[in-house]
């Protein structure tokens, strides 16, 4: 039985592959930012007349505000009552439940074309 010997490729040809491949994983990574996808975003409930009492501040809390800068209550009130919004989008769900199911889709179909070529290149005729 013959062994299997796979096409060579080009020094160019690996160049471009490896670029392509950095280009690729670096959109994939910085996409969703770029579009505003990802990344946390906060809501500050907003108090009036803030004081450090009202904003849940003991004594050793505003001790560490004050080292930070934050002379008074009003200027720290801001960062102490951010909140995270968990929210999302259905629709935006669901187009990543498509991407991720469209990509399984192809790989599968990729590598059962490259697997059928290879069992025919190897067994054909025999």
């Amino acid at each position: 039985m013959a062994r299997y010997i796979p096409p060579t490729q080009s020094k160019f040809g690996q160049i471009i592959d490896v670029i392509v491949l950095v280009v690729l994983s670096v959109g994939a990574l910085f996409l969703p930012l770029w579009l505003g996808l990802a990344g946390s975003s906060k809501v500050s409930v907003p108090v009036e007349n803030p004081t450090w009492e009202s904003l849940g501040q003991n004594a050793a809390m505003v001790e560490q505000w004050n080292k930070l800068g934050f002379a008074d209550a009003a200027s720290a009130a801001e960062m102490i009552t951010a909140r995270y919004d968990y929210s999302f989008s259905w629709m935006s769900l669901a187009v990543m439940v498509v991407v991720i199911l469209g990509y399984f889709y192809m790989m599968i179909k990729f590598s059962d074309i490259e697997y059928r070529d290879v069992i025919a290149e190897k067994f054909d005729g025999k």
